[in-house]
C-alpha cells in the first residue's frame, strides 16, 4: 500500500467527497419534495374546477371568496359600469394593455363582486385616452372562476383614483364607492351567456405548477452527485490500484 494512501491529502479529498454528495443529494432530494407540494397543490386545483359551480346562493352568507379560489361560479347581477378600472401595464399574448375590472352588483342582495372581464389593448398615441367597452344594461349571468383580487404590479407614488390605475382591491372599491365588496374577485371566462361578444380578450395565463422543472432540478443535483462519486472511486480508488498493479510510483 503506498505511503500516500491515508496522507492529510487522502483524508481531505474523502472529507471534501462525502460533503458533496450529501450536498448534492440533498438538493436533490429537496427539489422532488417540492415537485410533490406542487403537484399536490395542482391535483386540488383541477378537484376544485371539477366540483360544484358556486352561484349567488352559495356565496350569501360570507364576506371572502378566498376559501373557493378556482373554483367555477355563475354569478347574476348588473354591472356597475361607471366603477370600471382599467389596470394598466398587463400582458396577455405577448401584448401590453389593460386588465379591464368592473363590479357587478349581485341579484339579491346588493353585494358587489370584482369581475377581471378581459384585456384590451391600450393607445400608446394617447395613454390617457381609455379604449371603449361595450357593458350591456340590466341583469347579467356571468361565468367564471373564483380568484383572488388582480394581481399587483409595482406602482410609483399613491394608487390614484382615476379610470387606469395600476392595482386594485375589494377594500378600495368597497371605500370610494361605500358598497360592501366582498374580498377576491371572479375571472370571467366567456363574454355571457346567450350574450354577444364585448371585443375583450380571456386568453388567461394558466396556473403552473412548475413541476418539470423541479424534476429537472433534482435530476441535475442527482448527477452532480453521481459524477462526484464516480470521480472519486475513480481517481481514489481505481486510479491508485492500478499504479500498484503496474508498479507505478503512487503521485
Amino acid at each position: 500500500m503506498p505511503p500516500t494512501r491515508f496522507s492529510r491529502r487522502f483524508w481531505l479529498v474523502l472529507i471534501a467527497a462525502l460533503l458533496s454528495v450529501s450536498l448534492t443529494a440533498s438538493l436533490g432530494f429537496w427539489q422532488l419534495r417540492r415537485a410533490a407540494q406542487k403537484m399536490g397543490i395542482e391535483a386540488d386545483i383541477q378537484a376544485k374546477r371539477l366540483a360544484a359551480v358556486l352561484s349567488n346562493l352559495d356565496v350569501k352568507t360570507v364576506e371572502n371568496l378566498g376559501g373557493w379560489t378556482n373554483r367555477a361560479a355563475v354569478f347574476s347581477g348588473t354591472w356597475v359600469a361607471h366603477a370600471t378600472v382599467f389596470l394598466d401595464n398587463r400582458q396577455m399574448d405577448g401584448r401590453q394593455g389593460f386588465y379591464v375590472v368592473t363590479p357587478l352588483r349581485l341579484t339579491g342582495d346588493g353585494r358587489w363582486v370584482l369581475v377581471q372581464r378581459g384585456w384590451v389593448p391600450r393607445d400608446f398615441l394617447d395613454r390617457s385616452r381609455l379604449p371603449e367597452i361595450m357593458t350591456p344594461v340590466g341583469e347579467v349571468t356571468v361565468y367564471g372562476r373564483i380568484a383572488a383580487a388582480p394581481g399587483k404590479v409595482y406602482e410609483l407614488g399613491d394608487a390614484g383614483t382615476g379610470a387606469i390605475r395600476q392595482n386594485l382591491d375589494a377594500q378600495t372599491v368597497s371605500r370610494e364607492h361605500s358598497a360592501v365588496v366582498l374580498n377576491g374577485s371572479l375571472v370571467q371566462l366567456q363574454a355571457g351567456i346567450d350574450a354577444p361578444s364585448d371585443g375583450l380578450l380571456r386568453n388567461w395565463p394558466l396556473i403552473a405548477s412548475g413541476v418539470d422543472k423541479h424534476h429537472g432540478y433534482a435530476f441535475q443535483w442527482f448527477g452532480l452527485c453521481a459524477l462526484i462519486l464516480i470521480l472519486y472511486v475513480w481517481f481514489q480508488i481505481i486510479s491508485p490500484f492500478r499504479r500498484e498493479h503496474h508498479g507505478q510510483p503512487a503521485p
